[in-house]
Order: C-alpha cells, then structure tokens, then sequence
C-alpha cells in the first residue's frame, strides 16, 4: 500500500539504521532532494557513517539540524554546562565492567547493553549527574542507553522544522524508526496525517510496522526500484 509511486515526491527520514549508501542516494534522488537523516548520534557521526553524501540531517535528538541547504541549525543551551555532569556520568562508566560512556558535545549518553543488570545503577547515577542543571536537560531512555540531552529538543521537533521547509512542505511525511526515542517522531508525523513506521516490537504510536531492520531495508529498496522507474 506505501509503495505507490506519489511517493516518490515525499520525505522519508531514516532513523537510526545502517542504510546502504547507495540505498539512501536513490531514496534521495527520488524524494527529489527531500530526504533527512534523523538520529540520536550527532552531525559529525552521521557524516562519517554516509560519507562521501552529506544529507540533510538532525543530530543528537534534533538538538543540531542542517537543511537540505548545508545551514546548520541549533537550539540555545549552554553547552559548557553539560561538561560537569558529564565527567560525573563517565567516572561512573569507568567504574563499571560492560557501561559505555558516549560524548556528543551536546548531549551525553551511558549504555549498558553490555551490563544490562546495571540498568538502574545506570539511570541513578545519570539522574544524580544531572541534579544540578535543573529542567535546562532532560534524561531520556532509548535501547539500552540512558541519555542527558537539552530540554525541549527531540525527533519530532527535528521533523516539524524540516517540514516548514523545501522541498519538504507540502509533502507527506514518511518517518521509519526502530528506537523508544522515535516515539516522539511517529506522533508529529501522525499529526501531519504522514506515514509512521516501527522498526521491530514494542508499544508504539506509529500507524505501521516492519518486522526488523532487514524488512525496513527491502521495502525501503522495493520502493526505490518501483518508483524509481
């Protein structure tokens, strides 16, 4: 049913999967330009991962955002703030076997994937770092990850500033996401009357759903070969 050929002047926003490039190019080539990466990970990380393409994207849950243009966008946040809390959050990590301390400058992340017992050790101590920022942050679970970031910045947000913008506006949405932090997407994108899409199980407030990564990937290339022509 998504695979009808009016959707090929549509934007689709790949969160958080390992796209090939290739892949990604045609989408964008047959979104016309409308395509945008949407990621938890920052600007730097997503350019490395598609590089050489240097796509419209948000970084770090919408904190930083660059058009379709090369602008770069960002939301006020003392950023230097954050640096406390952040040695906190790593010391912590370095004193647990299996936690990973990730830095995005903006943003701070604590995964315990591999020391799930450690999940509400994890969260304590991200909660204790933060206690002094006051509601300038927030913390906000994902896959296996406890994350200080901004307030007031996230998916959704990212997804209605592109949408204000060309070669989005006027177009219908097209949002795939596999992770909780998506969930903020999906309900933007319901509002715009677009097309949500889970990634995998779980509760979500998305309107359609793929089995796993491998299925989002061969609808996304069953799409690009049908529209494509």
């Amino acid at each position: 049913m998504l695979l009808r050929c009016r959707l090929g002047a549509e934007v689709v926003a790949v969160a958080e999967h390992e796209t090939a490039r290739d892949l990604v190019e045609g989408l964008q080539r047959v979104a016309q330009g409308a395509l945008a990466l949407i990621s938890g990970r920052s600007l730097v990380q997503l350019d490395a991962m598609f590089a050489p393409l240097r796509l419209a994207a948000a970084g770090q849950h919408g904190f930083e955002r660059r058009d379709v243009q090369g602008k770069r966008h960002r939301h006020r946040f003392p950023v230097e703030t954050l640096r406390p809390a952040a040695v906190a959050i790593r010391d912590f990590a370095s004193r647990h076997e299996g936690l990973v301390f990730e830095d995005k400058g903006a943003s701070v992340a604590l995964h315990y994937r591999l020391a799930p017992e450690l999940a509400d050790r994890a969260l304590e101590a991200v909660r204790l770092a933060a206690a002094s920022l006051g509601d300038t942050v927030q913390i906000q679970g994902g896959k296996m990850v406890w994350e200080l970031k901004p307030a007031g910045a996230d998916k959704g947000l990212a997804i209605d500033e592109f949408m204000r913008e060309a070669p989005f506006a006027g177009r219908t949405p097209v949002f795939l996401g596999d992770d909780v932090t998506d969930e903020y997407g999906f309900r933007v994108v319901n509002r715009l009357r677009g097309h949500s899409i889970k990634v995998g199980q779980g509760e979500t407030a998305a309107l359609w759903r793929l089995p796993h990564p491998s299925a989002a990937r061969e609808w996304l290339r069953q799409w690009l070969e049908t529209c494509g022509r």
